[in-house]
């Protein structure tokens, strides 16, 4: 079975087109927003399955998807692997672990996100994870950007690239266009 995840995404007109503000502080003529793609379980699994075959092999114990973006991919690829998955969440900006969840000392665990642009989730989670006596063994998701510098491993559904520009430089601002900020994570 091949799914082609971009026209998979622009069929859930997950692949927006505009000026946006990105978390990382940089404005894009492009976003990507995973929720409009996981409002549809059928589409969900099949462009998950790509993330499950690839990490199927790596003797995972636990799923584990930042908050908001990572809570449904992660519950897919847990029940895609028949594996636990647990999510954490910002409290006071910070990214923790509650809801009575537990991590068992050495367990192996993926992390998964929807979409990997800086990784700062990602890695604030392999941080609290390992706190706890976790072994994060790399990270998952439905779309990486390619534009983190992370040193763990990333296995995702799709690699897209989108221009970026600093607000001092923007092409979109010097033709009077007005940024939105789209995503959940607030500014530091």
């Amino acid at each position: 079975m091949s799914v082609n995840v971009v026209e998979v995404l622009k069929e859930c007109e997950a692949l927006l087109e505009g000026h946006f503000l990105l978390s990382s502080g940089k404005h894009s003529n492009k976003y990507c927003q995973c929720a409009k793609l996981m409002q549809y379980p059928d589409k969900t699994e099949k462009v998950v399955a790509i993330v499950a075959h690839k990490v199927k092999d790596l003797g995972i114990d636990l799923v584990v998807g930042p908050a908001m973006g990572g809570i449904t991919a992660a519950y897919e690829l847990g029940r895609q692997l028949n594996k636990r998955a647990i999510f954490t969440e910002r409290e006071n900006n910070v990214m923790t672990l509650r809801r009575g969840f537990e991590i068992k000392p050495g367990e192996r665990i993926l992390i998964m996100e929807d979409v990997v642009t800086t990784g700062k989730s990602s890695m604030e989670t392999a941080k609290i994870l390992e706190q706890y006596g976790g072994k994060v063994i790399g990270i998952g998701c439905i779309v990486d950007r390619k534009v983190s510098q992370i040193e763990l491993p990333i296995y995702s559904a799709v690699e897209l690239i989108f221009d970026t520009y600093n607000e001092d430089n923007c092409i979109l601002c010097k033709n009077g266009s007005k940024p939105i900020k789209p995503g959940s994570r607030k500014f530091d």
